[in-house]
């Protein structure tokens, strides 16, 4: 590596951060630091043999020309496909309207699971996976960054967070520019129930939108192309029921979440072969308005993520890519 190219770390493997990675990597020597065992952040997957769930992520579109262009090597390998699903809007219980994706624009989900995007992403890449960053120090024109045990993780020109708002604001340097306002961003979070069969539950329908419940969304994760092993549902909470529960207990949580189901979608999960459950603190945003990342050129210091304009995986990627073009004339 030239020795004249600046040192960047990336704390973050989600879209996020490998975008930005992909971005700057022929141009500085970057570093992404994940505290995970994998790549993807929120397109998750999830194993619980022989069930395969994605229980973060459960689908995304392209509606942007640049998002677009940049799936299109994905989806020629087979890494991106099309999830035509057969969609149903539920609300009080009853199905209001039916629909087939096949019928409208692509809705993708990654193929065999939702983080092989970020792994494909990550190829080529250094990334440290269980690694996480608790600390970042000034040291002359550098920052130093440590983990939980005071470690030091290395010494760099810039550093850039792509991690969830509040994450971002306790890490951040108190010099940075943006840090008050980073700290207003207000993310939700959300519970994933996870339901393994042996024997299929009766529906005809493949995903759902639900309102007027304490659950937002049902899906036949096993529908989705190229899943393997037998059927599988997925359930999100709505953000409003999980923010109100974050701190209740795993097996009262559950036990909710099913009765809704059955009340919802007539859905008696007693059968279910695995039950599991998954507390996202930081899944959602609502639409933001105003910066789309983060930058402080004179500490040499920036933030990005989804929630900087939108929880969505096609968020996280444009302010990640107008990110990193500002971040390369400036290196």
């Amino acid at each position: 590596i030239d020795i004249t190219m600046k040192r960047i770390a990336i704390v973050g493997a989600g879209v996020a951060g490998l975008t930005l990675a992909v971005e700057t990597n022929a141009v500085a020597e970057v570093t992404v630091f994940e505290k995970s065992r994998g790549y993807g952040g929120r397109m998750a997957t999830r194993q619980a043999e022989p069930f395969q769930f994605d229980h973060g992520t459960q689908f995304f579109t392209a509606k942007s020309e640049q998002f677009a262009h940049f799936l299109e090597p994905c989806i020629a390998q087979g890494h991106v496909v099309r999830w035509d699903a057969k969609f149903v809007e539920i609300e009080s219980g009853k199905i209001i309207s039916r629909r087939n994706w096949a019928e409208g624009p692509p809705h993708y989900v990654c193929a065999p699971k939702m983080n092989e995007l970020a792994r494909q992403m990550a190829a080529g890449l250094n990334v440290i996976l269980e690694a996480r960053v608790a600390k970042i120090v000034e040291s002359g024109s550098r920052w130093q960054l440590y983990d939980q045990n005071q470690t030091m993780l290395g010494e760099f020109d810039w550093v850039v967070l792509s991690i969830p708002a509040a994450q971002t604001f306790d890490l951040m340097p108190l010099s940075f520019c943006a840090r008050g306002r980073i700290g207003q961003k207000q993310m939700l979070g959300c519970y994933s129930l996870m339901l393994g069969f042996t024997r299929a539950p009766p529906l005809d329908w493949q995903a759902a939108f639900v309102s007027e419940a304490d659950i937002s969304w049902i899906s036949n994760d096993s529908s989705k192309p190229g899943r393997p092993g037998p059927y599988t549902l997925l359930v999100h909470s709505t953000n409003r029921w999980a923010e109100a529960n974050m701190n209740t207990a795993t097996e009262t949580v559950i036990e909710y979440l099913l009765q809704e189901l059955e009340q919802v979608a007539g859905i008696n999960a007693s059968s279910a072969d695995h039950v599991g459950l998954h507390r996202w603190r930081y899944a959602n945003i609502e639409k933001q308005d105003g910066e789309r990342f983060f930058i402080d050129s004179g500490q040499r210091l920036a933030a990005v993520g989804d929630w900087c304009i939108h929880g969505r995986i096609e968020a996280a990627y444009l302010a990640a890519y107008e990110l990193a073009q500002t971040l390369k004339a400036q290196l």
